[in-house]
């Protein structure tokens, strides 16, 4: 089941919501933790006990890392088990890259990649002392369980809803507004990645051998509007899910196609699984405290990493591979006094230009998973490689059908979108315009069924 689906908008949203409402407070979290095993299910029932056994063998480690407690200078003394942290951490990530590694990763679990990190985060936090270890498997399982952002995030800390897990308020105003939230996400999906997709999709089908330069261009900013709408709204779907259900989770995306560099990007973009690798890899080795060339070492392996956490096939090697080379590059330039030049008057526009330039050429790196066809798009898009019955006027005939979503895509890119959310999302119309928003996504999944999360894959 995927929130882009009507079983699940008109069937079970509203069924567990009347419920959700219904239930005494104290069988809230059982609510939740029922529900979500059912979400879960419906996406694939064989998924569940690998989840459930994740869940029940991290508990129990999370219980047993630290033992003994107390003030300090209490007396007490407090025992770390540093081989059961080693132990869970090799079981968390071995489990991973064997369902990553099994058939090119065809049988991965839904959401292992993301529910596996948040588990980790809380095993290194307790082993830490930087949270204490949950002793209510009810209130851990919902933690990890919680189906708004159980198949791909956000990735949130323990921390970041312990309080929300013990005491959270459930009212009206809280459903209205994560509702408005769960809208504009639905509607970056439906109404805009999936549409944009399309081009991307014909691309594929056309072969890339026989599409022109301009076409190869519009077709590379076509998927990067549509990874970006598609991931994006998810994570605006899970916050307003979220809300709706009194936790506040944390935002995963602010505004990426507005960074000068790529590396600014990489903050602003899937903001919270970029923490976690700052927090529990880049800056236990060092962050950029010891010098350039350690931090370059540093910047290697957490961009090795990410690029593994997505898949262990060569396209996604080549994608973080790349992504490390241009973040170091930059650092270089801003050593040498580069950043101080494109803040001058005339020159503010080319740090601009030059990410709008090279993210969609990463952004091919990353969905293009045939190393050879990787090499003959890029070809194709630098014009290096000769095409195949090329029509010099196809980018035409797609700039006719698709232009209004490329401009609707650009201005959505900007801040300007989400200020008029929040100007006119309590007023009538605002709120009509919502309604509106909702219905034709509602007779577009209806017409064409639902187009899956690409995030899902991973």
């Amino acid at each position: 089941m995927e929130f882009n689906s009507i079983g699940f908008l008109l069937c079970f949203l509203p069924a567990f919501f009347v419920l959700y409402g219904l239930v005494p407070k104290r069988y809230r979290n059982v609510t939740i933790l029922l529900g979500s095993l059912f979400f879960y299910a419906m996406g694939n029932l064989w998924n569940l006990p690998i989840l459930m056994a994740s869940v029940l063998a991290n508990f129990w480690l999370g219980g047993r890392l630290v033992q003994g407690s107390g003030r300090k200078g209490s007396g007490r003394k407090i025992q770390k088990n540093k081989f059961l942290l080693l132990a869970g951490i090799a079981g968390n990530v071995g489990l991973l890259a064997f369902f990553k590694v099994a058939r090119g990763g065809a049988y991965l679990p839904l959401g292992i990649s993301f529910y596996t990190f948040q588990m980790l985060s809380y095993l290194i936090d307790v082993y830490r002392e930087e949270e204490k270890s949950e002793n209510s498997f009810l209130r851990f399982a919902v933690y990890v369980c919680m189906f708004p952002r159980l198949l791909s995030g956000p990735i949130v800390r323990y921390g970041e809803v312990r309080e929300n897990l013990r005491k959270r308020k459930f009212h009206a105003e809280n459903l209205q507004q994560g509702l408005k939230v769960f809208t504009v996400g639905l509607a970056a999906k439906v109404l805009l990645a999936d549409r944009i997709g399309l081009l991307w999709r014909q691309v594929q089908v056309t072969g890339f051998e026989s599409i022109s330069v301009p076409l190869a261009w519009m077709a590379a900013v076509a998927y990067s509007l549509k990874i970006y709408f598609d991931f994006y709204g998810y994570s605006l779907m899970a916050v307003g899910l979220g809300r709706m259900l009194g936790f506040e989770l944390p935002e995963n995306f602010r505004e990426p196609y507005m960074a000068r560099t790529v590396r600014d990007f990489y903050r602003r973009w899937h903001i919270t699984l970029g923490r976690w690798f700052c927090r529990y890899v880049y800056i236990p080795m060092g962050g950029s405290r010891r010098g350039e060339w350690r931090t370059a070492v540093n910047l290697l392996a957490v961009w090795l990493l990410t690029a593994l956490w997505h898949g262990f096939s060569a396209n996604f090697l080549i994608w973080g591979m790349l992504i490390w080379v241009l973040i170091v590059a930059e650092r270089q330039g801003k050593a040498l006094g580069m950043d101080g030049l494109f803040r001058k008057k005339g020159f503010r526009i080319l740090p601009h230009l030059y990410l709008i330039t090279v993210i969609p050429v990463t952004w091919m790196c990353f969905a293009i998973t045939d190393v050879s066809q990787l090499q003959i798009y890029l070809g194709r898009m630098f014009g290096v490689l000769e095409g195949v019955r090329v029509s010099a006027g196809d980018w035409l005939k797609a700039l006719e059908t698709y232009w209004y979503l490329f401009g609707i895509g650009f201005l959505a890119c900007t801040s300007a979108v989400k200020r008029l959310f929040f100007r006119w999302k309590d007023s009538v119309g605002g709120m009509l315009v919502l309604a509106v928003l909702f219905w034709l996504c509602i007779r577009r999944m209806t017409l064409e069924g639902q187009n899956p999360f690409l995030y899902f894959s991973f």
